[in-house]
């Protein structure tokens, strides 16, 4: 498994090894001593999630201001526009974003640390999105950010208006939001 760090260091893209034929594929989706190797630090995930969207849903941008949550986030069936954005004030990237193309066909997938918001964009018809989390979901401690934050800019591909939850619409913007140290 490759494991590139993007322009925000602490953000890694891993792209597995495919071996297929006229049969189908395998790959090892996820090896934790390659895992921990890449991100620097032993890492216990103790929860896995699964979610189906449609065509343009944007789901962001998450975090959890205690019980913070590094996230190991995949596409199985489909393909998303994936963001990670650096919410550590102390952190010489505070308020940048990477992003990029998740899908079934590339299997490649992005670790999200502790102390960034997290949201991606359905850009096939649906898409099934997997996440492996370092802590607990706890609603008490979510926070949202808006997805279109002018001091952020990240530049989601997308025509129109997406389609968001009551929650995502009501997100903060980033000069008002809770924030890591």
């Amino acid at each position: 498994m490759k494991a590139t760090p993007l322009a925000i260091p602490d953000v890694i893209l891993f792209e597995p090894k495919v071996f297929g034929d006229d049969r189908g594929f395998f790959f090892e989706s996820f090896n934790a001593t390659v895992f921990e190797a890449a991100v620097g630090k032993p890492v216990s995930f103790v929860q896995d999630n699964h979610s189906r969207s449609a065509k343009g849903v944007l789901r962001g941008l998450h975090y959890q201001i205690q019980q913070a949550q590094g996230k190991l986030v995949r596409v199985v069936a489909g393909e998303v526009f994936d963001v990670a954005v650096d919410i550590r004030k102390s952190s010489p990237t505070y308020g940048k974003w990477v992003g990029g193309v998740l899908s079934a066909e590339n299997k490649k997938q992005m670790w999200i640390p502790e102390g960034f918001a997290h949201g991606f964009i359905t850009l096939s018809e649906t898409a099934e999105f997997l996440y492996k989390t370092s802590d607990y979901y706890a609603p008490q401690f979510e926070r949202c950010i808006q997805w279109n934050d002018p001091e952020i800019g990240i530049g989601w591909p997308v025509g129109n208006e997406p389609i968001l939850s009551e929650k995502d619409k009501k997100g903060a913007m980033l000069a008002e939001a809770e924030v890591f140290a």
